[in-house]
């Protein structure tokens, strides 16, 4: 997998600091060809604590067989048991973090079939970073040892097409969605037209996000230790699949 050059930061934009991230949060309890190729794991028993997958290649995979699971219709729901629920009372132990879009079609619980206290999901409206996100990324890796962060796109996002149209059309959206325009505009890809650019831009702008958290130091410092992987990938709303964005 190559990494990607990163951007240019936004105006808010610098590198997130472990040392401002424990502070402001103190008291706050190979991926191969693609997802939907990966082989499955073994569910543990409802009765039990659940096993944490502890390194990106198991994470990559329970993701990747939550997602067949979803697909087939197969849901397992897992994770919500009276057991479970004592005891994430008392701690957390998810083994990913999941960045991905608003939008109501793409709930990452439950694309991946995952249940209580499996993920930590940040979403904003195109995958959208800012540095409100970029903490809390950084939490789940950092304070959590999470190994995993995946930057979900989707198919038909909204925020990606509003991109794409005002940029066409040179008009400015209203209140503070301007500002998600903004940081989407990077990513247009510019030799498509119509509804094949914003399809090129949804996977174009997963590129440009996941490139910008692997470009964080304290994250680059554990991927190259082999201890985090940072991917892309999107999700079809027309087949329920996730796959990688290479």
């Amino acid at each position: 997998m190559t990494t990607d050059s990163a951007p240019p930061r936004d105006a808010t934009g610098g590198p997130v600091r472990r040392t401002v991230l424990r502070t402001a949060l103190t008291g706050a309890a190979a991926l191969g060809a693609g997802l939907a190729a990966a082989p499955a794991t073994t569910a543990a028993p409802a009765r039990h604590t659940p096993r944490r997958p502890a390194t990106p290649d198991e994470a990559l995979r329970e993701l990747a067989a939550g997602n067949r699971r979803w697909r087939a219709y197969r849901e397992r729901h897992p994770h919500e048991d009276p057991v479970i629920r004592r005891t994430l009372a008392t701690g957390q132990h998810p083994f990913a973090v999941v960045l991905g879009c608003i939008d109501s079609r793409v709930p990452p619980e439950l694309v991946f079939d995952q249940g209580l206290g499996d993920l930590m999901t940040v979403r904003t409206a195109g995958e959208v970073l800012d540095e409100a996100v970029l903490g809390s990324v950084a939490y789940g890796v950092l304070e959590l040892a999470v190994p995993l962060v995946v930057v979900l796109g989707h198919q038909s996002c909204g925020a990606v097409r509003a991109a794409v149209e005002a940029e066409q059309s040179g008009d400015r959206l209203p209140a503070h969605m301007q500002y998600l325009v903004d940081r989407i505009s990077p990513a247009i890809d510019h030799r498509e037209e119509g509804d094949a650019r914003v399809d090129a831009t949804v996977s174009a702008h997963v590129r440009l996000v996941r490139s910008r958290l692997a470009a964080e130091p304290e994250l680059a410092a554990r991927v190259a230790a082999g201890r985090l992987a940072i991917v892309g990938a999107r999700y079809e709303l027309t087949t329920q699949a996730v796959h990688r964005v290479a």
